[in-house]
């Protein structure tokens, strides 16, 4: 038994070794507060600076157009209320029915303050309405808000194309791309994206540091209000130690992205093809071209998620069986149920997304354990039975297929 097969990084990442080792001094040695005049926190405030142009380089930027957050979540929300309050007479906001909870959640808390609030379909690989999202947009609209990939699926939006859409309707357009940034090239100068939010813990640096991509001249109002930090736009003193944990991961990230789309697409698609060849009535869910290097969901029909997990887990395998932010729930994915998944299928959808410290043995590992899992657990299971699905479970799958969320 392998000690620990970590294939869930869609979720969280290990902190890089090279970005413990650049935080390290800023716990000890160089503890100064960045906004103090005199040189002991000037020296901290460098290495900031430093740190902001290593992210702005990863994604095409400015520095100045950088804000420094403690999250994605904290990134959506900042950038979606700045849009309404930079816009009052607007009470209209456009997004996805496959969104990341920090985003769906917060749809639905505007639609109890009043705000109008249009959730564009996917069809059944994960792609977006294009034409229900450009007839969506009106005078109204005040922003529109669509993920660059998609965090349990891994399916890529055009979102270039919608910010081209939406400039030209003289609609704010912010992306979610904590699952891109890192594994996807990004040049923001070469786009029309107004504002993009990210995570630090989903590209190998530390949980509680995250930032707010902001182009110059789109209107703003900080949602954090306090002192001068981060030029009046979000108050609180510096997470020094995390920032510079930050730019040294965007480093290591910008160097890695040819092996996220070599190397760990490679390994991706080696599981994806040994699972499917050893386990009948399993599919991929979403499009297979269109997305993330790293992430495959692949459904074991008529087994629950949960219980694949917990054998897997049993064995060091640790993946995931949607997004974490709703895991506990028995309820199918919002994700796989907008795409209209068969509910059999749903429950027993398990996302693998793999990072650069994963190897083809690891891979090999999986392949190796999950069949027997699956033949196990449809021994057990009310709707399998001599080596195939009842006839109640065909029924069940087939009424199921229009499910949406």
């Amino acid at each position: 038994m392998m000690e620990t097969v970590y294939v869930d990084n869609n979720a969280t990442t290990r902190t890089a070794p090279e970005v413990v080792e650049a935080m390290l001094p800023y716990f000890s040695d160089r503890y100064g507060n960045p906004s103090s005049m005199h040189f002991f926190g000037g020296q901290v405030g460098a290495e900031l600076n430093r740190a902001r142009a290593n992210l702005a380089d990863l994604l095409g930027a400015d520095p100045d157009e950088i804000i420094y957050t403690s999250c994605g979540t904290e990134s959506d929300n900042t950038a979606i209320w700045a849009a309404l309050r930079s816009h009052p007479e607007k009470r209209h906001v456009i997004t996805t029915r496959v969104e990341h909870p920090a985003i769906d959640n917060l749809a639905n808390h505007l639609r109890q303050l009043g705000y109008r609030v249009t959730e564009v379909g996917v069809d059944r690989e994960g792609r977006l309405n294009m034409d229900h999202l450009t007839d969506a947009i009106s005078d109204e609209t005040a922003i529109i808000s669509v993920m660059w990939a998609n965090n349990e699926t891994g399916v890529v939006f055009p979102v270039e194309e919608i910010a081209e859409m939406a400039r030209g309707r003289g609609v704010v357009f912010h992306t979610d791309a904590v699952q891109a940034v890192g594994k996807v090239p990004i040049d923001l100068r070469k786009s029309k994206i107004d504002m993009l939010s990210l995570s630090g813990h989903k590209l190998h640096a530390p949980k509680g540091i995250g930032a707010l991509y902001v182009r110059k001249g789109t209107k703003f109002k900080p949602f954090v209000v306090g002192g001068h930090q981060e030029k009046g736009r979000r108050g609180g003193t510096e997470n020094v130690p995390y920032i510079i944990g930050l730019g040294r991961a965007a480093q290591l990230a910008a160097g890695h992205l040819d092996d996220e789309n070599t190397r760990v697409r490679a390994m991706r698609d080696r599981l994806e093809q040994g699972l499917l060849a050893a386990i009948p009535n399993s599919m991929v869910n979403g499009d297979r071209e269109h997305r993330l290097p790293n992430t495959s969901s692949v459904s074991f029909e008529y087994v629950e998620g949960e219980s694949i997990l917990m054998h897997l887990s049993n064995l060091g395998i640790c993946a995931s069986s949607g997004s974490a932010c709703t895991s506990g729930s028995l309820e199918p994915s919002h994700v796989l149920r907008a795409m209209g998944v068969p509910f059999t299928a749903a429950h027993g959808s398990i996302r693998f997304s793999l990072s650069v410290y994963n190897t083809d043995a690891e891979m090999e590992y999986i392949i190796q354990h999950v069949p027997p899992i699956i033949d196990k657990l449809r021994d057990l299971s009310p709707f399998w039975k001599d080596g195939g699905p009842t006839e109640s479970a065909l029924l069940t799958g087939a009424a199921s297929c229009s499910i949406r969320h």
